[in-house]
């Protein structure tokens, strides 16, 4: 899940000021993690703590309120802040920005059921849901192929034609295409697709990176996106991992390190 985290925080300072570029510095000194990297990071801890639906309420509200100041979406931050524990039928891309730690389950079907519980808790609108669901398939997919041998061409083919057909949503365009007329966005129907082909026009996590942000939009929810599946394809090169853990405080760096370990399990 680090990926959709390190799409964050580079993200971070263009969210509202878009480039419509690949040239620029990946790191500067004002980027931050969002709203992206916590709620990543809750997901996480309610898949250790079980994966309930309870387990994803409660693990959201928990980071959300130690991180109050955060960029939160109006009804979700009314959500977090309040004791109401039902979803508000949202088809925003929240949903698809936090679910990359679903993607890493053993089992797709698991992956599969992860992905639709953290999203439906708050994000229970069909395209919310099917948002989270698209992103989740992608990792999984992606770490398929790599480990049965297989090269990144491969998992984007895979997940092309898997998208599209499972999904319907439009893959055709490139990021050229898309470019020049994008504008910030914060539904699932317009991100997700969008990230997706981020990924797929990219021949490395880096490039991935770079073509997400020159997009515009939502830029960090669109990189988070976009690069928890290009961490499946290509992994993180040293210095980009590095570099982000940077940017993270204790709090987070815990969760992340005892998610390497379940992981592992």
């Amino acid at each position: 899940m680090l990926g959709a985290i390190i799409g964050d925080i580079v993200g971070s300072i263009y969210e509202f000021n878009n480039i419509k570029t690949k040239d620029f510095p990946l790191f500067r000194s004002d980027c931050f993690f969002t709203d992206d990297t916590v709620m990543t990071i809750a997901v996480a801890e309610a898949i250790m703590n079980g994966g309930s639906s309870d387990n994803f309420i409660d693990s959201m509200k928990e980071y959300g309120r130690m991180y109050p100041h955060e960029s939160y979406g109006g009804n979700f931050r009314m959500w977090l802040l309040t004791n109401t524990r039902k979803p508000y039928n949202s088809f925003g891309n929240g949903s698809a920005m936090r679910v990359a730690p679903c993607g890493w389950m053993k089992d797709f079907e698991e992956c599969r059921r992860l992905a639709k519980a953290s999203a439906e808790v708050t994000h229970n609108h069909p395209e919310g849901v099917k948002g989270a669901l698209a992103t989740s398939d992608a990792i999984f997919l992606c770490r398929e192929t790599i480990a049965k041998g297989g090269s990144p061409a491969e998992c984007r083919s895979l997940v092309k034609n898997h998208i599209e057909k499972e999904y319907s949503y439009n893959l055709h365009r490139t990021c050229d295409e898309i470019r020049p007329t994008y504008e910030f966005n914060e539904t699932c129907q317009e991100t997700v697709p969008q990230a997706i082909v981020a990924f797929l026009d990219s021949n490395d996590f880096e490039d991935a990176l770079r073509n997400a942000i020159s997009l515009g939009g939502d830029s960090d929810t669109l990189a988070a996106i976009t690069c928890s599946i290009a961490e499946a394809a290509y992994g993180i090169p040293d210095w980009i991992r590095e570099k982000a853990l940077s940017y993270l405080d204790e709090t987070l760096l815990d969760v992340l390190e005892r998610w390497e370990k379940f992981r592992e399990k």
